[in-house]
């Protein structure tokens, strides 16, 4: 089957509208992620009775991204984007309280439960870019759905400063950086009253259905492109999960972590800047497998050794090759499916990606406490997890280039 290209934008205007709101949302808003992310879970850590159990907190949150990404996609075709994000907005600020509240508590499962509704926020942060392809022509869609993602650069630097001026703010660890995020979520939803995108026209009788999903997910070009974007963002987060007990475990500060994780989200989404132009450039196929041999590089180096800067590069690296894998396989998905299509294949996409983050995010903590004797063994167990995973996407990226075009 041809790929199928979405017919030409009303006006790249309207979009650069939107994408000027959505970078705003990504770098206010999207600062709650690599804040919670930092300390999810050395605060787990400080409440799980067994210490496999720490990043059980970041699971819970992709875990709640992964169960509402097909009802908020559904959410969206139906009444809009800005119903959407308002409801993400609202998981937010709830998971957030519920998450100060089980700190004051000292509950574990009230801190889950919190972490579990911050996962709504995730998955409608998730929408993000594909609400800048919405309204863009098809030369523009790369390039707008990067300049999303490049949003992120500011939260790169917001999230984790503010974690350094919250986290020891209160007597209760950790609970000035909750209070903040409801802050972030309160005021951040403000900026979806100015966002720009029609809703689905409501499709007649006769309209064309499009495929079904075992149908999308038969097409080897939709395939290919969630095994690129779970690949991508699984092995991110298992690395990136354990980096912050890692580098406090190795006899770092906590301040150490976050600059580490500030360095880390940097590389994620600085090269969203001109990750659009290559990919319209050079192609899609070769920008997501440059990513997947950066991420074999990060993993790489993260088994050189131990030291500060060795931490830094790894995650340099880690970022660099999320951004390249991700976000060539988001444009290679929004290019392969028809406007009807759009909120089933973007659903799918987003529930099998976030279930392998899931794991990803719970298996980091069993690896890294559970792997072996020391931090160092547990940090090698992470990184050399990452090898099989990289080696199936390879593998499905390799067999697409090989079909012909027309199957592909």
């Amino acid at each position: 089957m041809t790929e199928i290209t979405s017919p030409p934008a009303l006006s790249d205007n309207r979009t650069r509208r939107n994408v000027f709101v959505l970078v705003l949302a990504q770098a206010f808003l999207g600062a709650q992620m690599p804040m919670i992310f930092t300390i999810g879970g050395l605060a787990g850590q400080s409440l799980a009775a067994n210490a496999c159990f720490a990043t059980l907190p970041i699971s819970m949150i992709v875990l709640g991204s992964m169960l509402s990404a097909t009802p908020l996609s559904a959410i969206m075709q139906r009444f809009g984007r800005r119903a959407g994000f308002f409801i993400g907005a609202a998981g937010g600020a709830s998971g957030a309280a519920i998450g100060a509240y089980g700190l004051m508590q000292a509950s574990f499962p009230l801190f889950l439960l919190g972490s579990f509704l911050t996962g709504i926020y995730m998955s409608a942060q998730g929408f993000y870019r594909f609400a800048a392809a919405d309204t863009a022509s098809d030369d523009f869609r790369p390039k707008a759905i990067s300049y999303v993602m490049a949003g992120g650069l500011a939260s790169a630097i917001i999230g984790p400063q503010l974690v350094k001026v919250t986290a020891q703010s209160m007597v209760v660890p950790f609970m000035g950086t909750y209070l903040a995020v409801i802050g972030i979520n309160l005021l951040g939803a403000l900026l979806f009253f100015f966002i720009d995108i029609p809703r689905p026209p409501v499709p007649a009788h006769d309209a064309p259905r499009g495929r079904s999903r075992a149908e999308l997910l038969r097409t080897p070009r939709v395939a290919v492109a969630i095994i690129c974007a779970l690949v991508s963002y699984a092995l991110m987060n298992l690395v990136m999960t354990s980096t912050p007990l890692a580098v406090v475990g190795c006899g770092f500060e906590t301040s150490d972590a976050a600059n580490v994780v500030t360095a880390h989200v940097l590389a994620m989404f600085v090269p969203s800047f001109f990750t659009g132009h290559l990919i319209a450039r050079y192609g899609v196929e070769k920008i997501v497998a440059l990513g997947l041999i950066i991420l074999a590089g990060a993993g790489g180096v993260a088994l050189m050794g131990v030291d500060l800067e060795h931490f830094f590069v790894a995650l340099i690296l880690l970022g660099v090759g999320w951004n390249f894998g991700f976000i060539g396989a988001t444009s290679m998905l929004a290019g392969a499916h028809a406007p009807e299509e759009r909120g089933r294949v973007q659903g799918m996409n987003d529930l099998i990606v976030f279930g392998g983050v899931t794991f990803a995010s719970l298996a980091s903590g069993g690896l890294m406490n559970c792997s072996g004797g020391s931090v160092q063994q547990g940090w090698t167990a992470v990184n050399i997890a990452m090898v099989p995973f990289l080696a199936l996407a390879g593998g499905a990226l390799i067999w697409l280039t090989m079909r012909p075009k027309e199957d592909a």
